[in-house]
This record gives C-alpha cells, sequence and structure tokens, in this order.
C-alpha cells in the first residue's frame, strides 16, 4: 500500500551504482583526452604493446552506448580504443538503438613512432 502513496523510491544496487561511478570516471577520462577512441588502425606517435580485445555495448542512448563500451575498455587495463565504429538501427516504432564497438589496447612505453 505504500507505493500507492509515493514510497517506492528504488534506490540503485550496489553493482548499478558501480557501474555508473566507473562510466562517470570514463567520460571524464576521455573528455580531458587521456583515453583516445580513434576509428584507425593506429593512433600517431604511439605504439601499439598489447591488444585485449574487441569491446562493444549497446543501448539505446549513445552516450550509454559509447561511454559502457569505453568503460569495459578501461576494466581490461586499455589506455585507449582503436578501430571504433558504431552503428544505428532504426525502429518502426520510432526508436534508435546503438552499438558501439573497438579494439581495446594498451601502448608500448618503451616505443614512439
Amino acid at each position: 500500500m505504500l507505493f500507492l502513496l509515493g514510497g517506492n523510491d528504488k534506490k540503485p544496487t550496489q553493482a548499478e551504482q558501480a557501474r555508473t561511478e566507473n562510466m562517470e570516471r570514463v567520460k571524464e577520462l576521455f573528455l580531458a583526452g587521456r583515453f583516445p577512441v580513434v576509428t584507425t588502425e593506429v593512433l600517431e606517435g604511439r605504439a601499439i604493446g598489447k591488444v585485449l580485445g574487441l569491446v562493444a555495448c549497446r543501448g539505446y542512448d549513445s552516450d550509454d552506448a559509447f561511454f559502457g563500451m569505453a568503460a569495459r575498455a578501461v576494466n581490461k587495463g586499455a589506455q585507449a580504443i582503436i578501430g571504433y565504429q558504431e552503428n544505428i538501427a532504426f525502429h518502426p516504432d520510432g526508436s534508435k538503438y546503438f552499438s558501439c564497438y573497438g579494439t581495446a589496447v594498451q601502448f608500448d612505453r618503451t616505443k614512439r613512432v
């Protein structure tokens, strides 16, 4: 009966709160230019030391899909994403569904290109 009176404020779970905090941290890294995301297979001036693998995220909001992908890369220990691509699917109801993906990489600290 309490929910009828407006007392049904759902608190985020610990996992949801951690995911939100992680995405905010990644957003700050990206916007500060400290986590590059490029469409090319190389990053000018940096040698790739280790390929960590494909990272991807999907969602109805472009920011959530993009920063979700970047957060997954950071969680793997990546310093950048190369080969970034995105797709948008348009549904008959008018909604859009965003898919973002790329390759998470670490730089070789001993080499500069």
